[in-house]
């Protein structure tokens, strides 16, 4: 199955122009209130885990602007707040299509590798040398098996107070980082034996 998804037509400067002006009369407090308004609906979208929030949020401005074209709209920011639930319901029917190295609960366990592998050692030397906050949230990330772990990372992503994509974003960059690292630290252990032989 494909993921349909709505091929967003950008706002026109005429569009663009009338929505400014219905937010404010001062063209520079018209932009301050725009830039306002965008966050709101951001961040609408962020707490209730739509992703990605910038996207759904613009989206929802051109659905606004389109609109004010067409009909009479009294109060401009409930009417935005009322596009932003539509479009959130309509993303949250989408089929959503992730790749496997976001959802390793479902990837087969390997078997561990022996102690005198260079990966093993090489993993345990990276993820010694990452900052304690990063190499404690890698480790809690991982903890606990399948439904239990997803369990787990909601409350870990509340008690750190961000939304579960914003987690998992963060640890894949601690993910990226330390692959890195493994990579360059297995280069090192090739080059070292090539020469030790």
């Amino acid at each position: 199955m494909i993921e349909s998804r709505r091929i967003r037509v950008p706002i026109t400067a005429p569009g663009f122009a009338r929505l400014l002006a219905r937010l404010h009369s001062d063209a520079e407090q018209a932009g301050r209130e725009y830039e306002r308004l965008r966050g709101a609906l951001v961040r609408f979208f962020e707490w209730r885990g739509a992703w990605p929030p910038e996207e759904c949020a613009d989206e929802a401005l051109d659905r606004l602007v389109k609109k004010l074209e067409e009909t009479v709209v009294d109060d401009v920011r409930n009417y935005a707040h009322g596009i932003a639930r539509h479009v959130l319901l309509e993303q949250r029917r989408r089929p959503v299509f992730s790749s496997i190295e976001e959802h390793p609960e479902v990837a087969t366990v390997p078997t561990p590798p022996p102690d005198d592998d260079p990966l093993q050692r090489c993993f345990e030397r990276c993820l010694a040398g990452a900052p304690d906050d990063g190499r404690a949230l890698v480790l809690q990330y991982y903890e606990g098996e399948r439904h239990a772990r997803i369990t787990h990372r909601r409350r870990l992503a509340a008690a750190l107070g961000v939304s579960e994509n914003a987690l998992r974003s963060r640890v894949q960059r601690l993910r990226d980082q330390l692959e890195l690292c493994v990579q360059s630290c297995l280069s090192e252990t090739e080059v070292s034996d090539r020469h030790g032989s």
